[in-house]
């Protein structure tokens, strides 16, 4: 049986079938290595249930794009009870993989001694945050396991194609481009709302770049912890001609406290569409940081085509 973070421990990792043979044999499906790195996600921000479940939708994201990855949840503020920290998440994947060696030593089979890192930690941020990613790494050092640390998920086309979706949901985009141009409440101008300083405010508008050619509207960053900054924004955006805002979330949600958001909102004079959550894209960007650490996977995911 596999538990909520992965797979138990001394199960062998999944290969894929025998490849068939002939000129229209299907393509052969990526598959985990037999013991590869575990793949952690750090989970930043207050433990909740409600983060427990984005997350664990998240890994489940990936594990289905890769079968036999080995993928666990570590939260950067747990408690090691119900939400286990990134430290201890880690020292288990390293005794779990020492204890596989042993019992497969114990059977006489001809193993080599582990190698290479533990786990390949992924933070779950949309885009840079130096505090956070500061904190992730520290813990990841106090563990005293080899493993690897990526960077953010973001700038990313697939985080632009998410945002499109989530203002759509929330009725302030066109669904796309060629259709539903009657809709009343799209709005003319986005304010992009990201955390983590001005390198956060870049990388999200790189991505804001993506999001402004999918909805020919005007799309700029703003920094949701630099007071003053969401209203100036907004001001700007309407001093060019934008009379309807809407607020973004650059965030995939835990990171920040959900109250900040309404707040910026009601700063701007604008409705606000719901975080990326755990839209489809991040997993697959959560998948794409480990298999690119792991050098198995050149071919990062795509994102949608503009329409």
């Amino acid at each position: 049986m596999s538990s909520p973070t992965g797979p138990a421990s001394g199960l062998p990792v999944r290969m894929p079938r025998p490849r068939q043979p002939g000129r229209h044999r299907r393509p052969e499906p990526l598959a985990a290595p037999e013991g590869a790195p575990a793949l952690v996600l750090a989970v930043p921000g207050t433990s909740s249930a409600a983060t427990r479940s984005l997350a664990e939708e998240v890994v489940s994201i990936a594990r289905s794009e890769l079968p036999g990855l080995d993928a666990r949840i570590g939260y950067l503020d747990g408690d090691d009870a119900e939400f286990p920290t990134l430290q201890s998440v880690l020292a288990r994947a390293a005794e779990e993989r020492t204890a596989r060696f042993e019992q497969a030593r114990a059977a006489g089979s001809d193993v080599s001694q582990p190698d290479g890192p533990v786990a390949v930690v992924v933070p779950l941020l949309a885009g840079p945050d130096n505090a956070l990613l500061r904190r992730i790494r520290q813990a990841v050092m106090d563990s005293r396991v080899a493993a690897d640390l990526t960077d953010a998920l973001g700038p990313h086309p697939l985080l632009a194609e998410a945002l499109h979706v989530r203002l759509s949901e929330a009725g302030l985009a066109r669904a796309d481009r060629a259709r539903l141009f009657t809709v009343a409440t799209a709005a003319d101008g986005i304010i992009l709302a990201s955390v983590g300083g001005e390198e956060a405010v870049q990388a999200a508008g790189i991505t804001g770049m993506l999001l402004a050619a999918r909805l020919a509207v005007p799309v700029m960053a703003a920094a949701l912890d630099e007071e003053g900054a969401i209203a100036a924004t907004a001001e700007q955006l309407r001093g060019s001609g934008s009379q309807q805002l809407a607020l973004a979330p650059y965030l995939i949600g835990p990171e920040v406290d959900a109250g900040l958001l309404d707040e910026a909102a009601k700063e701007a004079g604008c409705s606000a569409a719901e975080a990326l959550g755990p839209y489809p894209a991040i997993g697959k960007l959560a998948l794409a940081k480990y298999t690119a650490a792991l050098g198995i996977a050149p071919q990062q995911p795509q994102g949608a085509p503009v329409r």
